[in-house]
């Protein structure tokens, strides 16, 4: 997925605990949170037992001499300052005992339009490597490998307790974010543990857009048939997976991590909207595993991302980094790519979707098809069909008007492709009058209109995070719709003679 970078560990030595509120706040989940003043600091002060001598400096000394450091992650200094570019977000590390520490640069958490997003904090030039912008040790992350035999990062889960059983109980093929779900409620009932602190930045079950936790009333306002009913079959699993191992006469230690459904529910719907895979050392094997990576899960998707995921295998840390060659300024969203999938599928797991996507696709009947080649040049789009993009340094229509909907019709709409054979123009435009009058239609189909839906979202009434997704999910399908009426317009207009 990403190019390789050494990198050493750092040498764990105890320290005092750190300041009693958190540098970074969860996430891109789309809650609502207070804008911050200035970044919080990674932890809180608990109670714990003072930590044990150092030891010698000789040992620690011979250590560092046996590995020594990479300048960029040294402490700024005077006689060689940090570089400008990866300026440390916070110079202090989150600790548990002995736990090794967060490490952020020249990125700030703050929250954007889709909520709690990471932005940077000033520019970077392209460079031909990439940057790091992030280092999470796999001592903060919670992990379970995705095949038998279950192994867990850190181990938390003593033997013979009942949780394990339930984990066990599951199919290795498809329960990955049910076995995800049990880990993360049992790091929540573990004094000091990361998660026990983390959990007071995450989502509630009330700002959560997971769609698993949507009554049935605000699943039927996505008006997508198909959508509602595989997410109350979602909804259904994990419902008789929690009535079968918590609603009955249970221990005590077990019972509390998941009193009642809803709150399964809310666990499962963070561990899908904010879990990654990767392929990781876990003792001597090299197996795929499923992650909950605290900080990193605040970047949002994007189709055009600037960030990627890479393991570091060497000292097991999850490395964020800016792709070689893109440049960054201050101010930007830093962004991964999800997947490339079309709306419904970020519905199911991640809980938004995008008017943008340039992934979407709509189901024409009409046997009408437009000239393929004819259609990508009017506006600038290149590429093979599953990697088009629009090549904004040509000159054609305003570049305002092309975006993700426009590639996303280019893939949508019904073609034919004749090598260099041009297209009759007069043939041309009764095909693409036909498409239009086909997404009108599909426009009439539904029980509102755009100005109605955008009316509903703008409106000073309260209504519930589900039901909010579910209408900006039917608006951003329609407002793809009157964007193919709108590009088949333009391409009428120029078609070539």
């Amino acid at each position: 997925m990403a190019t390789c970078r050494t990198c050493t560990a750092c040498a764990l030595l105890p320290s005092p605990l750190p300041p009693s509120f958190l540098r970074f706040p969860a996430r891109r989940a789309a809650f609502s949170v207070r804008p911050l003043s200035q970044p919080l600091r990674a932890g809180r002060p608990r109670l714990q037992a003072p930590p044990p001598p150092p030891p010698p400096v000789e040992e620690v000394a011979e250590e560092q001499d046996a590995t020594p450091p990479l300048r960029l992650l040294e402490p700024p200094q005077e006689d060689d300052p940090f570089p400008p570019e990866m300026e440390p977000a916070d110079p202090d590390f989150y600790r548990i005992g002995y736990a090794r520490m967060m490490r952020a640069y020249g990125v700030e958490f703050l929250e954007g339009p889709d909520g709690m997003g990471v932005y940077a904090s000033r520019d970077v030039e392209p460079l031909r490597r990439a940057r790091v912008i992030m280092e999470i040790p796999l001592e903060l992350m919670l992990t379970i490998t995705q095949k038998k035999p279950w192994m867990f990062f850190p181990d938390i889960i003593p033997l013979g307790h009942p949780i394990f059983d339930i984990i066990e109980s599951t199919d290795p093929e498809t329960d990955w974010d049910l076995r995800l779900a049990c880990l993360l409620l049992y790091a929540f009932d573990v004094e000091d543990n990361f998660w026990q602190l983390y959990s007071d930045f995450l989502p509630s079950s009330d700002e959560c857009t997971s769609l698993l936790l949507a009554p049935k009333e605000d699943l039927m306002e996505l008006e997508d048939q198909d959508l509602a009913s595989q997410m109350l079959e979602y909804q259904q699993r994990a419902i008789d997976f929690w009535q079968k191992h918590w609603d009955k006469a249970i221990p005590l230690k077990l019972k509390r991590l998941a009193p009642d459904h809803e709150r399964f529910l809310w666990a499962l719907s963070i561990v899908q909207s904010r879990s990654v895979n990767l392929n990781m050392r876990m003792g001597a094997f090299i197996q795929d595993a499923n992650v909950l990576a605290p900080y990193a899960d605040m970047l949002n998707h994007s189709p055009d991302a600037n960030c990627f995921l890479h393991w570091r295998f060497k000292d097991r840390m999850l490395e964020v980094m800016i792709k070689a060659g893109h440049a960054v300024k201050k101010g930007d969203e830093m962004t991964l790519d999800y997947m490339s999938g079309v709306n419904s599928k970020f519905m199911e797991r991640y809980g938004f979707s995008s008017p943008i996507n340039p992934w979407e696709l709509i189901n024409f009947s009409s046997d009408a098809k437009i000239h393929m080649d004819s259609f990508l040049s009017v506006f600038n789009i290149a590429g093979l069909h599953h990697e088009l993009y629009h090549n904004s340094a040509l000159p054609s229509v305003p570049t305002d008007f092309v975006d993700g909907a426009v590639v996303a019709a280019a893939r949508a709409l019904p073609t034919w492709s004749d090598g260099d054979v041009p297209a009759i123009p007069s043939v041309e435009r009764k095909s693409a009058q036909v498409l239009q009058e086909e997404c009108r239609q599909m426009l009439d189909s539904f029980s509102t209109t755009i100005q109605q839906d955008q009316e509903i979202l703008d409106s000073d009434v309260h209504i519930s995070k589900t039901r909010e997704i579910a209408v900006k999910y039917r608006l951003h399908r329609k407002l793809l719709l009157q964007k193919i009426i709108d590009s088949l317009d333009i391409y009428q207009d120029r078609i070539l003679f």
